[in-house]
């Protein structure tokens, strides 16, 4: 389990310096988009990866490494803007994203490690393409509980579905670090 942390550190401090770099070159644009428009470009990227899974020709020279990168970045802005709301104009100083960003990835390890704990660290023996459909299903399942208004009956929200996504984006970048 140990490893499994200084590995997890070691993907988000990756995403998370390409998304202070976002920050510096365009602001905070991204506060702007809606849920549904954050879990499109999840979703685009995710049907991305598993194109890139199965199909034998590439036609752009981009690989599964920065389209996981994208999701991860993608859910952590999903998840904030959950808490703090969409605006119409950029708000956030890089200073004051990267704080939310620390704070909800801070959280989101909590729950990767409880759930590693009770899984016995079962994903180390999945495929890379089975993270892909996890988080292709997790997806799925977001777009359904925002066409309910953000409702559901018996099942977590939409956060637990992006923190779920993003671990699983981040077991799959320790795979491919590992190949």
């Amino acid at each position: 389990m140990q490893n499994t942390s200084k590995q997890y550190d070691a993907v988000i401090n990756t995403c998370r310096s390409l998304f202070i770099n976002k920050m510096s070159d365009y602001g905070s644009a991204w506060r702007i988009l809606r849920l549904p428009s954050l879990t499109d470009q999840i979703f685009i990227k995710a049907q991305r990866i598993r194109g890139l899974q199965q199909n034998d020709v590439r036609k752009v020279d981009e690989g599964e490494h920065s389209e996981f990168i994208g999701i991860i970045n993608y859910c952590i802005m999903a998840l904030i803007q959950l808490d703090k709301g969409v605006v119409e104009q950029p708000d956030l100083t890089t200073e004051q994203a990267t704080k939310l960003y620390d704070e909800k990835v801070a959280l989101t390890k909590t729950l990767m490690q409880n759930k590693n704990h009770d899984y016995g660290e079962a994903w180390r023996d999945m495929r890379v393409s089975s993270l892909t459909d996890l988080i292709l299903q997790k997806l799925l399942r977001v777009k359904q509980i925002e066409d309910n208004s953000g409702k559901t009956i018996v099942s977590e929200g939409i956060d637990a579905n992006y923190q779920d996504m993003i671990n699983y984006a981040i077991f799959a970048l320790i795979h491919l670090t590992k190949e």
